[in-house]
């Protein structure tokens, strides 16, 4: 079993790709945002999706959109086969491209809309934040992506700002800050107590020449 960046010699397993991820909604009876081969063969061949393959066999897929003029990055249609299922590859799938899409788009924010409890157990261990609707992408064609989505009707009578999917934010900027912070506050406690250390010698030297 080997997980790596699709590119055009993969376009023979688009159709099914694309075939997986719908019977995959249908038996789950979520919504989904349906995408064609040729859709999936743009990405392949972009080297915007990473694969699965057991040998010559399709195993898992998933692949990397990009938003906002490249402010935001997804990781969309992740995907195993039912035959590779319940092994680990969905979590492999994940952290690849998640790794390629930091790596192609350092600047971009990494953003998911999932209805997947096994999916944001996967972003959460990733690094990623719950957030509203709101702090995602304004791009308007995102949304209109979601038209073909059962659950449509909901994010339209909210007025996009909530559906059954739960949004969550990946922010290497912030992520950095929060480390630095993190870091400084455990440099303060050391200094703290570092201080503490010399206050209680000194004081102790001093109770010991008081005494003579």
């Amino acid at each position: 079993m080997k997980v790596v960046i699709a590119d055009k010699s993969h376009i023979k397993y688009a159709e099914d790709i694309c075939e997986t991820i719908a019977e995959s909604a249908q038996v789950r009876g979520t919504g989904i945002a349906r995408r064609t081969p040729e859709y999936i063969a743009a990405k392949m061949e972009n080297g915007n999706a990473v694969i699965a393959l057991d040998g010559n066999r399709f195993a898992g897929f998933c692949y990397i959109e990009k938003w906002g003029h490249g402010k935001f990055v997804a990781n969309s249609g992740l995907i195993v086969h039912p035959n590779y299922r319940g092994k680990g590859l969905a979590k492999k799938i994940k952290h690849k491209v998640f790794e390629h899409s930091r790596n192609k788009f350092p600047d971009a924010k990494v953003f998911s809309i999932t209805t997947g409890l096994a999916v944001m157990k996967m972003n959460s261990d990733l690094g990623y934040k719950p957030v509203t609707f709101s702090e995602l992408t304004d791009d308007q064609t995102f949304w209109d992506g979601c038209q073909t989505c059962k659950n449509y009707d909901v994010l339209t009578r909210t007025n996009r700002k909530m559906c059954l999917c739960t949004g969550m934010l990946y922010d290497s900027k912030a992520k950095n800050l929060e480390e630095e912070n993190k870091g400084k506050k455990e440099d303060k406690k050391i200094k703290e107590k570092v201080f503490r250390r010399l206050k209680h010698i000194k004081e102790t030297m001093f109770l010991k020449k008081s005494k003579k």
